[in-house]
């Protein structure tokens, strides 16, 4: 039988020398995904200014039968606390019709709903859309066999997204 005391000691610093560029090899993939996008939101730029692109959003969504819970200026309520930020709102909307198929299949999505896109301007003064991924919401609350419902809403979001910054 090999003890560990019969192994050279050359190669024991060759394993151990190794040991970094196999945890380097594991551990980039991951944070190549991170720097992919996988934060779990979609964004679209738009053409248009914050407000404009809210409104946009906001009529768009009552066309097709959303309701719009809330407008969230966050620059105003910045400013009303003496702070200074760049154009930001949030709509706030849904509909029980697909917002319910969803939670029937998993309940918990419950929290990430209703739905919520964020319209901001980045510092550069490019203005974007972003609303929450339903893949991501699927992978979040380990929904399987609702594949339909999913997709359904992702061509519904990005119908609206495209509607509201085009």
């Amino acid at each position: 039988m090999l003890e560990w005391f019969d192994i050279p000691r050359r190669c024991v610093v060759k394993v151990w020398t190794r040991i970094p560029i196999l945890a380097a090899l594991l551990i980039l993939p991951l944070a190549a995904v991170d720097a992919d996008g996988a934060d779990g939101m979609v964004t679209t730029q738009s053409n248009h200014s914050v407000a404009m692109t809210a409104d946009k959003l906001v009529s768009t969504l009552k066309s097709k039968g959303m309701t719009v819970m809330n407008r969230i200026n966050h620059t105003e309520g910045a400013s009303k606390a003496g702070l200074e930020l760049r154009p930001t709102e949030v709509v706030i909307f849904g509909n029980p019709k697909v917002g319910t198929p969803l939670m029937q299949c998993a309940q918990s999505v419950a929290i990430d709903l209703p739905q919520k896109a964020l319209i901001w301007e980045d510092s550069e003064g490019t203005v974007w859309l972003g609303y929450n991924d339903p893949e991501y919401l699927k992978q979040r609350h380990d929904i399987e066999g609702c594949d339909q419902v999913i997709k359904k809403i992702e061509g519904a979001l990005a119908g609206f997204a495209k509607a509201a910054t085009e």
